[in-house]
């Protein structure tokens, strides 16, 4: 199937709050509304720190999707929302959740960045934009600054779920 619809800062924004939307809504029974929005392409300073709070420590999960179209999708989790949603997602308490360490954290962090952008995948195929997954990556610490390639565009969306900060970063090759 051939692209149907322009790859236009409508549709991403679109098809990721569905995306984010409905993997919070349906694994954790919560509401993540989208609070801000900003493209960027390259010379506008791409490597802005993604939009999350400078200093506070992040579990980010990390999908690509290849095809007719590349790109990555960072989602941030701060360690105290990482810390909920795991203990949420796995129904264990915060006891058997530190008990079991950072790696359950990564799992449950890694597979709700997996759903999300799956969703949103599946909304790219929609619009005849045929991709697949990669698998998911996870990165832990502050401060991060992720910079694009010159080929690439940048969309980075701020979600607030239960007075949490959610920021996706989203890159996508422009390159034809």
């Amino acid at each position: 199937m051939s692209a149907t619809l322009q790859i236009t800062e409508n549709l991403i924004r679109d098809h990721v709050t569905r995306a984010v939307g409905e993997v919070f809504g349906t694994m954790l029974g919560r509401t993540a509304a989208l609070v801000s929005t900003a493209t960027q392409s390259p010379d506008l300073g791409a490597g802005v720190g993604a939009g999350a709070e400078t200093g506070v420590p992040q579990v980010v999960g990390t999908v690509g999707f290849i095809g007719d179209i590349n790109g990555l999708i960072y989602l941030y989790f701060p360690i105290p929302f990482a810390h909920l949603v795991s203990r949420h997602l796995l129904g264990m308490t915060e006891e058997e959740l530190v008990e079991s360490g950072d790696e359950t954290v990564n799992d449950a962090v890694g597979e709700l960045t997996n759903m999300s952008v799956g969703t949103f995948k599946n909304g790219l195929c929609d619009a005849g934009y045929e991709c697949r997954l990669t698998i998911p990556s996870i990165l832990r610490g502050s401060n991060f600054c992720i910079e694009s390639i010159n080929e690439s565009r940048r969309y980075v969306y701020a979600f607030e779920c239960e007075g949490h900060r959610i920021v996706t970063d989203i890159l996508i090759d422009t390159r034809d």
